[in-house]
């Protein structure tokens, strides 16, 4: 793990770079590179609560008039069907 996008670059030669992908790896290494990516998984793939929680269902202003005016039509066209004469 390397701190820094720019000094990750320097391994690769280049400004910056984000992530660098292994190809090979030495058989004497294979065991700790496995250790570190159970370690990786546990911590963060598998961490359920790491997880992003995205909204909390609050709508904006704009949509709530949007969902509102669609429930007024569909009780309208309901009414409609019923034949109680709603206008």
């Amino acid at each position: 793990i390397i701190k820094g996008k720019s000094r990750l670059g320097q391994l690769v030669h280049k400004k910056k770079a984000s992530c660098v992908a292994l190809t090979t790896v030495r058989q004497e290494d294979k065991p700790e590179l496995d250790k570190l990516a159970a370690n990786f998984m546990a911590q963060f793939n598998d961490n359920a609560e790491l997880r992003r929680r995205w909204g909390g269902g609050i709508m904006g202003l704009k949509s709530q008039h949007v969902m509102a005016r669609r429930e007024r039509a569909i009780q309208l066209e309901q009414a409609k069907k019923m034949g109680l004469g709603f206008a």
